[in-house]
């Protein structure tokens, strides 16, 4: 027998409320083989774009909501925001038709799928703040019909997608498992990375139910190479907070051993090259300045804070956090020793920071380190100010600071070059021949020639 397929879907909504879910199951499984299945993602930030270009670029139809009317402006004019996403892309998929973008989430009646990839930052005291997922849920609700699959994308502790998701969906008078789909499905897109994007990174699934979950797992293996199926929600939550808390843990190791190590005159980063010699039992992580970006410093503590509610105290990551979180302080107090010992002073010294992005290579400097250590220099006396090829202007400590240009004299005139991000876009012979005193925390002059008129103090 023929599957039926709903061409005009909003003039068949009543058809639908007729059909028994399995029926409504396989229509939307015909359409997603088909790739017939409309696309709504509500957010098009970091996760989102790159998502919904990715699923455009196969056949879908994607429409993007974004409340930014600037960057929805932009995206339909073929102008990407996202470093990984190119403008070229954007605009073949606009002119194709493929792609468009609104802040009208009305239109998300017309999605068969749709995708929430909101922020999940903390509040100012430090706990989830779910706000965005609870809006864009609400905005699904506002248009939620039968057969729909809804899948939650942003990070957050296990026990949202049916804790928090599900009741506000649910408060329309349908059900999941008999009205609707509900998957959770974390991101993992890593900025900046050449090697793994969306297609290529494997991509794990939970759904509500079985139907969900096989949706869900069908509908991203028409764009990903790899999907893996969990058994249910909280494990996928689980999945996306044990992969950061694994790194946060281990960046919290590589920092103290690199602690550990300066006071015993070692260098940190040549016995980390010998043990990543041995093929089994050691994986290399890396000291740095300390944790940014939108999953080290947040991700653990959403599921600290869940745990607490539970009374169950997570030590591992307390003490990882609180190892991460004072390493910017460490590397101020190492500046203020190397221009100590070079005959100056922390106060009324000219520093001049190599890099404020949280990662090398990308425009983003949320929760980025060097915010902190920039505040705290000039809270110390310092005359700071920063270079960054990506990030034109930040700001830090109440103040806003523009990137100035990496030119000679700017280095030379400079009592402490400090490198906090190591982009490939800077020339690093340049930067050691015009420079008295260096202070690296990433390691990035490990192949470049020093000068006798050039301290190089690495972290």
């Amino acid at each position: 027998m023929a599957v039926p397929v709903f061409k005009e879907r909003m003039a068949t909504a009543d058809l639908a409320v007729m059909m028994p879910l399995k029926s409504v199951a396989a229509t939307l499984r015909a359409d997603i083989i088909a790739r017939r299945a409309r696309i709504g993602i509500i957010g098009l930030g970091y996760v989102g774009l790159p998502l919904g270009t990715a699923f455009a670029e196969v056949g879908f139809r994607v429409t993007g909501f974004d409340v930014d009317i600037k960057r929805v402006t932009a995206l339909n004019s073929g102008v990407s925001h996202i470093h990984d996403v190119s403008s070229a892309r954007v605009g073949k998929l606009v002119s194709d038709g493929l792609f468009h973008a609104t802040a009208e989430t009305a239109q998300l009646a017309d999605s068969d799928i749709v995708i929430i990839c909101v922020p999940t930052p903390l509040t100012a005291d430090g706990q989830p703040d779910l706000t965005y997922v609870e809006s864009a849920t609400d905005y699904v609700a506002r248009t939620l019909r039968r057969g729909q699959l809804v899948i939650l994308e942003s990070t957050t502790y296990p026990g949202t997608t049916r804790e928090v998701v599900l009741p506000r969906l649910e408060a329309t008078g349908l059900r999941a498992g008999r009205d609707f789909f509900l998957a959770f499905s974390p991101e993992r897109v890593d900025p900046g990375n050449p090697k793994f994007g969306i297609t290529n990174t494997p991509k794990v699934t939970g759904g509500l139910d079985e139907e969900s979950t096989e949706l869900a797992t069908l509908f991203y293996r028409q764009a990903v190479e790899t999907v893996v199926p969990v058994s249910s929600p909280e494990s996928a939550e689980m999945v996306k907070l044990m992969e950061n808390t694994f790194r946060a843990v281990n960046i919290a190791l590589a920092n103290e051993m690199a602690a550990i190590c300066d006071r015993l005159g070692i260098d940190s980063w040549e016995v980390i090259d010998a043990a990543s010699t041995k093929p089994f039992g050691f994986m290399a992580f890396y000291p740095g300045p300390g944790v940014g970006g939108h999953c080290i410093p947040l991700d653990p503590i959403y599921l600290a804070w869940k745990m607490q509610q539970l009374d169950y105290h997570t030590r591992f990551i307390a003490l990882a956090s609180a190892v991460n979180h004072e390493r910017p302080h460490y590397v101020v107090s190492r500046l203020a020793e190397a221009l100590q010992n070079d005959g100056k002073s922390l106060v009324g010294a000219n520093v001049l920071v190599l890099g404020v992005a949280y990662k090398a290579d990308i425009d983003d400097p949320r929760e980025s380190p060097a915010l902190d250590i920039i505040a705290a220099l000039a809270d110390q006396g310092a005359a700071v100010s920063y270079h960054d090829p990506h990030i034109p202007t930040v700001l830090t400590g109440g103040v806003h600071y523009t990137s100035d240009p990496l030119t000679a004299d700017r280095l030379e005139t400079a009592d402490c070059v400090l490198l906090l991000t190591n982009h490939r876009a800077f020339d690093y012979s340049f930067i050691t021949r015009h420079s008295r005193l260096i202070v690296d925390t990433r390691n990035a002059f490990k192949n470049v020639a020093i000068g006798d008129d050039t301290t190089l103090v690495r972290l």
